[in-house]
Order: C-alpha cells, then structure tokens, then sequence
C-alpha cells in the first residue's frame, strides 16, 4: 500500500485525483464493516491498494471508489451467491465488464418491472369467466407457484398460462385421465435451468458489447422468437420420441 504526505482534514484528497475516506465513512457509505472492508483489502479484493494514503500506523485514507467496488462485491455475493473467490478472479480479470453486467442486469429488470406494472391485469373472477377453468384449479396452481396473483389477478404471462390450460383441459387433458395442475410443474422444473443459462449468455455476450439501450432491444426482439423456438423444438422431440416409442 502506498504511503504519501498525511491528508488535510479540510480536503482529503490524493493528488487531486479523488476523495478520500476515512475507513469509517468507507464503511457508512457502503453499508458494510469496517472489518469486512479490512478482510476484503487482505484479500485483495479492492485491488493492490493504489490510492491509499497511510498518514500513520493505525489511521488511513481510503479511495471513494472503493464504496462502488465494495457495493459490487456484496451484490455479487447477495444476489448472484458467487463466493469471493470467483468475485476476484472477475474483478481481476475485467471489473469494467463486471460493473456493465450488473448494470445491464439492473436496466433490464427494471424494464421488465415497469412493463408489467403498466400492463392492466386480469381479475380472477373474469379469468373464471373467459377461460372456463374452475377456481380450484387455479388456486392451486397458485399454490404450487405456477401462477402468482397479486390482489389486481393475474399479470400477461399468467393469462397465457390460464389460456394454456384451459386449451389442455378442452382438448380432453382433464382429472378424469391423470391429468392435474401438478404436471405443469414437469415444465416449470425443466425450464429453470435452461433459463438461468439462458440469461448468463446473454448478459455476457451483451454487457460491455453494445450500448445497454441497444442491449435492451436486443432482449425484447428475442422475447417472441424465444417462444416460437421452444415451441417448434418441443414439438420436434415430442414427435421423435413418439416415433421412438412405436419402433421399440
């Protein structure tokens, strides 16, 4: 860690370059300890210590960048449950493309957030109504986490669910042969994963690569394709398994 002339209580600053902070405003500021942000430094984490200005043994001042770097770090470990070894081996490598994949991430759900706030949703007793399934059988799938409702009813993905079954149901897929709410979850459980891979090739081919504006249309010209995709695939593997099936 560097060490350079003590800093001025009037105006902390490292050559001009940027503020800087006193390990406890660092750790107001990111919301995260003082001895969290200690480990972090030992580990290497917030780089090679470039920027520190030690004034004495036990009193240091530290980059304001480090608060958005220390953020990084604890929404990477939060919310996308990476350990801190792989968050330094990324940082290391490109923490310019770790900063655009989290922002990209960020831009996207809030689009996806606001979209479907604007979107008016269906009430239960007019999904009833339109869609013929029985109250029971929705609230069941409510109750498996295959539809989720909120007070207003159901949301746009919800309704082509609704749609969905109420489609099987016609077609003869109803209690009377097997056929219950349960086996929509065959489906949720299959496409977890695939979705969970889905959108870590996406954010990585895409963040950094284009303007996140670009990025975002990107993501919204594939919705449409995605389903016509799935659907064809689904109906080629059905179609060879049961060819499958009849020559054994």
């Amino acid at each position: 860690m560097s060490a350079t002339a003590p800093a001025t209580a009037a105006g902390r600053d490292n050559g001009g370059e940027e503020p800087l902070l006193k390990m406890s405003e660092l750790a107001e500021r990111s919301g995260v300890s003082a001895g969290t942000i200690r480990y972090y430094l030992r580990e290497g984490l917030l780089g090679e210590g470039d920027g520190i200005v030690r004034t004495s043994r036990n009193m240091a001042y530290y980059p304001a960048s480090y608060v958005q770097r220390i953020e990084l770090i604890k929404r990477l470990q939060q919310q996308r449950y990476m350990p801190l070894r792989v968050i330094k081996g990324a940082l290391e490598e490109d923490p310019e493309r770790v900063q655009a994949l989290v922002e990209l991430e960020d831009r996207i759900l809030e689009r996806a957030v606001a979209g479907a706030e604007g979107r008016r949703r269906v009430s239960v007793k007019a999904a009833i109504e339109r869609y013929g399934v029985p109250r029971n059988v929705l609230e069941r799938l409510a109750e498996i986490g295959v539809l989720t409702p909120n007070r207003s009813g159901y949301d746009a993905e919800d309704v082509r669910i609704i749609e969905a079954i109420a489609s099987f149901r016609a077609g003869g897929y109803d209690e009377a042969l097997g056929f219950t709410v349960y086996d929509t979850l065959r489906y949720r459980d299959a496409l977890q994963p695939l979705v969970k891979q889905e959108v870590r090739a996406l954010l990585g081919r895409l963040a950094g690569e284009v303007e996140v504006e670009r990025a975002l249309e990107i993501v919204a010209a594939g919705v449409e394709p995605l389903r016509e995709l799935l659907g064809a695939m689904h109906s080629k593997l059905l179609l060879a398994e049961l060819r499958r099936q009849r020559a054994g």
